[in-house]
């Protein structure tokens, strides 16, 4: 039997299949490659930092001209079997220009790995930059996270990590995140073409899923989605944020009416955008 109330998996891939449903997705990669390169080139970086010791394990830092600034983690989407962290270089660009010291994160992509192995190397990301957030002019008592798509799904699972049970971390080390399009609930993914990709087991469905794993205390979460998105996905969001608020835990939706799945995230460019102003304000920054 399908997930939910689709009864062909051709019905459940039309909502997930997004870049089929973007007809304009090859001129969003081209966009965002482009832009990503004229960051790197502009901005002060410090590009594949080790994080892990793996080859896959490492990120860029954009340094804000600060010193000890606020810092906005950022995971990359790419349903978890495509893209890197030089793909979204430009995320950086509207925190910067408010002070913000950014963080892209590359991790290792299925099938050569896990999921479960992608959401461990994002929280040994944030477990090194806690570490070593001075040396690049960081604050490590103001950690946020953010994702698209896939990195939505790991900014949840990292809003939910027991950190000082699993990491020996303060309790609150993410201080507030920011899912964009994310995907919380991974039920409906073992019956969708992306399943020879991610080979999920049910196990990992169920561990990996953040709407099944909701805690009693986790930081703020600011979720957003394009009004142009497919109703699953948006779906996805909603059934999350009730979910979520059910547990008596603060979480708000910014609505991005006339965004589409891929241009969710074009407001990174641009400090004063409604996406990237409002992460600004969750983290008592005034852009």
């Amino acid at each position: 039997m399908l997930d939910r109330d689709f009864s062909t998996q051709e019905e459940l891939d039309a909502q997930y299949n997004l870049r089929e449903a973007v007809p304009e997705f090859p001129r969003y990669k081209e966009f965002y490659e482009e832009q990503s390169r004229e960051t790197r080139e502009r901005l002060e970086c410090r590009l594949d930092v080790p994080y892990g010791p793996t080859l896959a394990e490492h990120l860029d830092v954009f340094s804000a001209a600060e010193s000890e600034t606020p810092i906005l983690v950022f995971f990359h989407g790419g349903y978890w079997h495509t893209f890197g962290s030089k793909d979204f270089s430009f995320v950086a660009e509207g925190p910067v220009s408010a002070g913000v010291t950014t963080v892209v994160t590359n991790y290792a992509l299925c099938p050569k790995v896990t999921i479960e192995e992608i959401v461990r190397q994002s929280r040994a990301a944030i477990a090194w930059l806690y570490e070593n957030a001075l040396s690049f002019g960081g604050d490590r008592e103001r950690i946020y996270v953010s994702g698209h798509s896939a990195g939505g799904h790991l900014t949840a699972m990292l809003a939910l990590t027991d950190w000082k049970a699993d990491y020996g971390l303060p309790a609150d080390i993410v201080k507030g995140g920011c899912p964009i399009s994310g995907l919380f609930d991974l039920r409906p993914f073992p019956y969708t073409y992306l399943q020879p990709k991610l080979q999920l087991t049910w196990d990992q469905v169920l561990r990996n899923s953040p709407i099944l794993r909701i805690p009693d205390a986790a930081p703020p979460l600011l979720l957003t989605y394009g009004d142009e998105e497919t109703s699953e996905l948006r779906r996805q969001s909603d059934d999350f944020l009730a979910a979520w608020r059910s547990r008596g835990l603060r979480g708000e939706h910014l609505p991005q009416p006339g965004k589409d799945h891929f241009s969710a995230i074009d407001g990174f460019l641009d400090a004063s955008s409604p996406l990237c102003s409002t992460i600004l304000e969750q983290m008592e920054v005034q852009s």
